[in-house]
């Protein structure tokens, strides 16, 4: 979920429920409320799905995580070679 098109989604929805509540009842006062509700349970059911994509991605990180553990390293993964120690140089004047 890409925040700015949620929000901005939010609002056009919001806007086309706002003007569709004042069309059918008439009333500023009551367009105010509904529209104010619809906000509420609009902003309740995003925190509940951003919950759930990141719970969703937690329990995906730790099988991947879970299944690298398991598996035994094989030489073509053993990583980078270890650096020799290299001796310090320090600059003389025949380098200059």
């Amino acid at each position: 979920m890409y925040a700015p098109r949620v929000f901005v989604s939010m609002i056009c929805a919001l806007l086309v429920f706002a003007v569709a509540t004042y069309w059918i009842h008439g009333s500023f006062y009551t367009t105010f409320i509904q529209t104010a509700i619809s906000l509420v349970v609009i902003q309740i059911c995003y925190f509940i799905g951003v919950v759930f994509m990141v719970s969703r991605e937690k329990k995906r990180m730790r099988k991947t995580l879970e299944f690298q553990k398991d598996r035994p390293a094989s030489a073509d993964q053993a990583g980078p070679e270890p650096i020799s120690a290299v001796s310090r140089h320090r600059p003389t004047l025949k380098d200059i």
